[in-house]
Formats: C-alpha cells, sequence, structure tokens
C-alpha cells in the first residue's frame, strides 16, 4: 500500500537534491558517495496524434507498482521537451513516485514540421495521444494519468481534460484565465515599461496590436491593420510584440484561432482535480485579473484550487529580475526556483493520492 509523502518531508526531499532524474543512473563517482534512492528508467518514447508522428521521453521512477504519470504540455516559447523549463519536474516528480513525459510539440524538433497552425484543440489532442499511449504501458497506473502545463500549456492542459475522460487531473502554471489578445496587450505593456519606453511608445504599441486584433475579429480592415504594422516595425520595441511584419489573412491566421479560444469556457467544463498556480510577480499574465474571473466560475468547478505564490514569476522564478524574466533572448530558458511553488505542488500532489513511497 502506497503512503503519502507529508509536504515538508517532498520539499526537504526535492530541494535537498536538485539533480537532473537521468543522474540517478550514474555510479558514485567517489568511494564515499552512496547511491541515489531514487532510481529512474529514461526511455525514447514515440506516438501518433491523427496524422502526425510525436517523440518525446519518458522519466520513470522504479517501482513494484503502477506509477502515476504526468504529461507535459508546452509554453509557446518552449515547444521543445529537454527545454529547462521543464527539467524540475524530471527531478521532483520522479523523486515522488510520479512518472514525467515530456514531448517535443508538433513542428518542433523530433516532432516533424507540420504545426498546429494556432489551433489549441489540436495541441490538446496531441496532449491527450500522448496520455493514451502512457496508458499502454504497464508500469504506469492508466486511472492516474494527468497534465501540467505553463503559460499557453496552462491553456492546453484544461482543454486537454474537457476534452477527454482519460485525463485523470490538471495542473495549470501560469495559464491566463482571459483571452489571447488581452494577454498580449498586457505582456508587451510590461515588456515595453520594464525596457524605459515611453508612454508614447507604449500608446503606439497598444494601437497596432489593437488594430490587428480587431481585424482579426472582423470589425476593421487588414489594410489598416498592415499601416500600424508598417509604421512600427521599425520601432527597437518591435519585438515585444511579438507579432510578424507582415498580417495574415484572418481567415488563415493562427492567431485569430488564438483569441477566439477563451480559457475560462475550457476550465468550467473540466470536472477532475485541478490546481491552478500563479506567481505574484508575474509581469506577462494577469494575475488578479485572471484571479477575479475564476472566482465566477468557482461554483463550477468544485475540485480546483487557485494558489499565487509570492515573489514567483511567470516561469515560477524568483532568482530572474523582471527586466530579465521579460527579455525575448531568455525565452525558453527559465527553471522554476520558488520553494513555496514547489511545496504546493508537492503537497497537492499527494493530497490526491498520486505520490508512491
Amino acid at each position: 500500500m502506497m503512503r503519502p509523502i507529508t509536504p515538508l518531508c517532498a520539499l526537504t526531499m526535492i530541494l535537498s537534491s536538485f539533480a537532473p532524474a537521468a543522474a540517478s543512473q550514474k555510479s558514485p563517482a567517489v568511494p564515499w558517495s552512496a547511491p541515489a534512492t531514487t532510481k529512474v528508467t529514461v526511455e525514447a518514447h514515440r506516438f501518433t496524434s491523427g496524422d502526425s508522428s510525436l517523440t518525446g521521453t519518458l522519466y520513470l521512477p522504479r517501482s513494484r507498482k503502477p506509477v502515476a504519470a504526468v504529461v507535459v504540455t508546452h509554453s509557446a516559447s518552449s515547444p521543445l521537451g529537454d527545454a529547462s523549463l521543464y527539467e524540475h519536474l524530471k527531478t521532483i516528480l520522479p523523486a515522488l513516485g510520479i512518472a514525467v513525459f515530456t514531448y517535443d510539440r508538433r513542428g518542433s524538433g523530433r516532432s516533424g514540421t507540420k504545426t498546429a497552425g494556432g489551433n489549441f484543440a489540436v495541441l490538446a489532442d496531441d496532449a491527450i495521444a500522448a496520455l493514451k499511449s502512457l496508458q499502454a504501458d504497464p508500469r504506469i497506473d492508466p486511472r492516474r494519468i494527468g497534465t501540467w502545463g505553463l503559460s499557453q500549456g496552462g491553456w492546453i492542459s484544461p482543454l486537454a481534460a474537457s476534452r477527454s475522460p482519460d485525463v485523470a487531473f490538471v495542473i495549470a502554471v501560469a495559464g491566463p484565465v482571459v483571452t489571447a489578445d488581452v494577454q498580449m496587450m498586457f505582456s508587451s505593456t510590461n515588456h515595453l515599461r520594464a525596457n524605459g519606453y515611453s508612454q508614447a511608445d507604449i500608446d503606439q504599441m497598444t494601437a497596432t496590436r489593437k488594430a490587428v486584433d480587431d481585424y482579426m475579429r472582423g470589425t476593421a480592415s487588414k489594410e489598416a491593420a498592415q499601416q500600424r504594422i508598417d509604421a512600427a516595425k521599425t520601432k527597437p520595441w518591435f519585438k515585444y510584440l511579438y507579432m510578424g511584419e507582415t498580417i495574415r489573412d484572418r481567415e488563415v491566421s493562427g492567431w485569430r484561432k488564438e483569441i477566439e479560444n477563451d480559457p475560462l469556457t475550457n476550465l468550467t467544463a473540466v470536472k477532475v482535480p485541478t490546481l491552478i498556480l500563479y506567481g505574484a510577480n508575474d509581469a506577462v499574465v494577469p494575475v488578479a485579473y485572471s484571479v477575479e474571473r475564476l472566482k465566477t466560475g468557482a461554483s463550477r468547478m468544485p475540485k480546483m484550487k487557485v494558489h499565487v505564490v509570492a515573489g514567483a514569476d511567470h516561469a515560477m522564478q524568483m532568482s530572474a529580475d523582471e527586466k530579465t524574466s521579460l527579455d525575448p533572448k531568455y525565452d525558453g530558458t527559465e527553471q522554476a526556483d520558488s520553494p513555496e511553488y514547489i511545496a504546493v505542488l508537492s503537497s497537492w500532489l499527494a493530497a490526491q493520492g498520486l505520490t508512491g513511497s
């Protein structure tokens, strides 16, 4: 019979050994070293989703019984399974007796060249396909497989749970409960402010984003939006818009599909235990507004827990200042280091009966 790990015990275990999971496979480097208690098998794993073949890596703690597992869904800027953003999961979760599966998002790395084109439903179905492939592994408990996602992954994970009864639980980190256009307006404004741009620059950026978003909604012309882009693309702050220099037709635009997705609708359709985590210092996501929207739907989500982590940014880091955490050149290099985040995550997993000894 598996014995739940207490939050204090879990946190002590995690913080005392923050090394890659694969390290447990190595022999002691010196005679006085002891072998690691947690032994992890690392395996390449390929699965099919629709007409695409995707590839990932399974981090499986050795156990006499089938273990729970977490499928990792991607942030927009970290499409590869070996991104540093996911490294903490590969250490923390196997130490708790939980397997971790990361994979390269379709169109990236080992998962071909065909992208989802901004279609979140396709990305959610990829996560479901990954989960179903793990259900066939006798070392994994098919009834205890859930999803973890950060940022855009915090949208994809709940969407996957709303589309499949096989998803046993959901962990959404820094997933804004606003549409993508609202989130990006908030993020771009903070990018410019943190880098010392003037209010005039912020106003021009806001007008540019609004013109593009209005066109995508069908309330303004493509020509007017392109004129705004042409006037802004030579500005040094243009990179903080995360937009291309040429606007695609709305009929085929992935951005139009993204802004039509309301994450609150997806969340209220989730019936399994759900943990939603935010960093109090997140300059990318409007946390206060997201929490308020969650309160409006709380009666429809009785299995949801929301926790705001003190001092943490968008990636659950405490070590990076705001300007660094907002700098595009650091996208994909983030590493979660908040002890509070680790403690809350660990205790919640234990409370769901997902951990093992």
